[in-house]
């Protein structure tokens, strides 16, 4: 049986294009992007436990995804969790001072996020500002920790 030219380019075609969309998929899946976006606005929380939240976690508000974790550290000053994010900066402008945020968790035992919610003082924040108004992410083993103890009484 011989091989025609145009075949083997035809297969070679085919499968360079499912490399091309896997790279894709991988890339949509980790948060990563080729495009330019206009996330320069800093902002910085404090928690007393994070929980799962990982760097390039989303920042979502109202369930839109408005930016991304870019470090996580120990603040040395409070010993818990600092927490630096980028937000697109056209929402972050809009941000009051008395703005909350808190890691939240989709589903059960799915990823963790932080969720922005804004408030209503006059005052908005600014880039490098920190969000005063935090709440921990809800750790599952704790949980069940105290509801055993409070069956064993």
């Amino acid at each position: 049986m011989k091989r025609s030219g145009t075949l083997e380019a035809g297969v070679g075609a085919f499968v360079l294009a499912g490399l091309l969309g896997l790279i894709f998929l991988g890339l949509q899946v980790s948060g990563m992007s080729f495009g330019q976006t206009d996330r320069n606005f800093t902002l910085y929380a404090n928690f007393s436990n994070i929980g799962g939240l990982q760097e390039r976690s989303r920042v979502t508000m109202s369930g839109v995804t408005v930016g991304r974790v870019t470090d996580i550290s120990l603040d040395p000053k409070w010993l818990d969790a600092r927490v630096t994010m980028q937000i697109d900066s056209d929402v972050g402008k809009q941000l009051s001072q008395d703005s909350s945020a808190a890691i939240l968790t989709s589903g059960l035992l799915g990823e963790q996020y932080i969720g922005l919610t804004t408030g209503g003082a006059p005052e908005m924040l600014k880039s490098g500002d920190t969000i005063r108004d935090t709440q921990s992410a809800l750790v599952l083993e704790h949980l069940i920790q105290q509801f055993v103890s409070n069956m064993s009484k």
